[in-house]
Formats: C-alpha cells, sequence, structure tokens
C-alpha cells in the first residue's frame, strides 16, 4: 500500500461531524509530516474511491486545504452540511470535534 493509499484509508475512517489534523494523521502513520499528508490529499482526486479530504484541517481547525477544492468554499460546505460550524475557515468548537486516529485502535479493543 503506497503512502497516499495509506493517508487514503485513514481519512476516509474520520467520522462525519468530526475533523482531523495533518499532523495527527502524520503522526499515526509514522511516516513523513502533517506536510505530506498535506500534499498527498492536494491529489486525491486521483484516488480509486472519494477521500473526505474536507475533514482533516491545520492544528488549530483552520481550513487551510480549502483551496485544494474546486471552488474555496466547498470544504466548509461539506462540513457544514456534516453539522460541523466554521466562522471565517476556521472550526469552531474544534477541541471538541477533534478526532485522531489512535481512536481506531480504542475501538478495536
Amino acid at each position: 500500500m503506497s503512502y497516499f493509499d495509506k493517508v487514503y484509508k485513514i481519512t476516509n475512517c474520520i467520522p462525519d461531524g468530526r475533523v482531523s489534523t495533518y499532523g495527527a494523521i502524520a503522526d499515526y502513520l509514522s511516516l513523513g509530516s502533517a506536510r505530506m499528508v498535506g500534499w498527498a490529499l492536494n491529489k486525491c482526486h486521483n484516488a480509486e474511491k472519494p477521500v473526505a479530504a474536507h475533514r482533516v484541517v491545520n492544528r488549530i481547525g483552520e481550513l487551510t486545504g480549502r483551496n485544494m477544492f474546486p471552488h474555496p468554499d466547498m470544504m466548509q460546505q461539506f462540513l457544514e452540511n456534516e453539522g460541523v460550524s466554521v466562522t471565517n475557515n476556521k472550526v469552531e468548537d474544534f477541541d471538541q470535534i477533534f478526532w485522531h486516529p489512535a481512536e481506531l485502535k480504542k475501538k478495536k479493543s
């Protein structure tokens, strides 16, 4: 499985209405950096299956990936459709809706 595939697999595990960060995904995979995760998600339009890239934000909840969507407001629209509040390109209540991939291990236990 390629690095991109690993990023896409973890990204698609983020539950609806929750967000994660580039750094949390990089930390969980123990491969590369937050920037590499962002780069992989920037290329997700080439993935075999759709990738929930709209659920990945920076470490303080900002929608830094919004310009990689066909329209810069799409990321916010997708999040709001899932019940996530966004103001000035930043997720509200970020700490409450943050999801770390380590929750996958807890779920399996």
